[in-house]
């Protein structure tokens, strides 16, 4: 599922290409036992999976990602070395669809360990606000990948993770399921904040720059309306920008959200047209300097805070 601009082919390919033929130099030397001082080399494709390999594989693991902290994900072009990065790991943690670059050279890597995030939920569609037809391609069962801005779905992953590092581990299965036990009661307590700092609202729509958050939305009773549909770098027609108008003063909706990896243009441009404020709701595909918290569990905190604030919550 491809939800962002395509990254320039001859490029990815390329990359693609000279990575595998460092991955093959290297094969035959001890650095593609997959191990790094005794622990195990986990590659993980973004933040959100970088999070859940860090937290599950706690002291046993050496996690790398591949895309770097201010980085757009979608757009991410590797390199050769990332890609012969990927030869020598013990364990790949991915989501499909995310990173086409990164799902082309993940499917040529000879690691007997790899997990694609998005086999371990259901994947649904979402699409700009109630339609879901917004021009995208989104993989085979048509999902949205956003999964990890629901905490539930989120947790269900980090389950299956567990099993992935045991697997790939066995030495260490028991800490890696009790790690991801920790997570889970992290992350059930996560929703119940949202749970309960979402449920009497003065109006149930918010209006984002992209539909990153149909899950969140769909989990608490939310509806979503998305400028640009799950592309944040679409432009959107002048008849959506119209219908977006005509959503914020039906539902009395004040806040526009932007996020902090995508342009922000068109929010900006809607919130002055219309008289709204903006604010951020972040898609926590990276943490940056500029994001709010440290870590996973921080920002989906402070997005509560901005729907909150947004929504009108008693």
């Amino acid at each position: 599922m491809n939800v962002r601009r395509l990254i320039r082919p001859s490029a990815a390919a390329g990359a693609i290409a000279f990575g595998l033929v460092a991955l093959s130099a290297c094969s035959g030397s001890s650095a593609s036992d997959g191990k790094e001082n005794g622990r195990l080399k986990v590659v993980a494709s973004f933040y959100p999976m970088q999070y859940l390999a860090e937290q599950i594989g706690g002291d046993h693991v050496a996690v790398s990602t591949l895309t770097k902290p201010g980085v757009e994900p979608h757009d991410l072009e590797l390199k050769p070395r990332q890609t012969a990065q990927l030869g020598e790991a013990g364990y790949i943690l991915y989501l499909k669809g995310v990173q086409p670059a990164v799902d082309k050279a993940i499917e040529q890597a000879d690691v007997p360990h790899k997990t694609d995030a998005g086999t371990l939920t259901e994947l649904e569609t979402h699409g700009a606000g109630h339609s879901d037809d917004d021009g995208h391609d989104h993989g085979e069962a048509g999902g949205d990948p956003h999964i990890w801005l629901d905490p539930v779905k989120y947790a269900e992953v980090a389950e299956g993770v567990a099993d992935g590092l045991a697997e790939a581990d066995p030495d260490n299965a028991a800490a890696y399921r009790k790690n991801a036990e920790v997570l889970t009661g992290k992350l059930a307590g996560l929703n119940t904040r949202y749970e309960q700092g979402l449920k009497n609202t003065a109006t149930k729509t918010f209006i984002t720059t992209h539909s990153a958050f149909g899950y969140l939305a769909e989990r608490y009773g939310l509806d979503q309306e998305g400028i640009a549909g799950l592309d944040p770098e679409a432009e959107p027609s002048p008849a959506r920008i119209k219908e977006i108008q005509s959503i914020a003063v039906k539902e009395k909706v004040g806040t526009v959200f932007f996020e902090t990896l995508a342009d922000d243009r068109a929010a900006k441009t809607l919130a002055k047209d219309t008289g709204l404020r903006t604010d951020v709701l972040d898609p926590l595909e990276g943490i940056t300097d500029q994001s709010r918290g440290r870590d996973y569990i921080q920002v989906m905190d402070s997005n509560l805070t901005a729907l909150r604030k947004a929504l009108g919550a008693k």
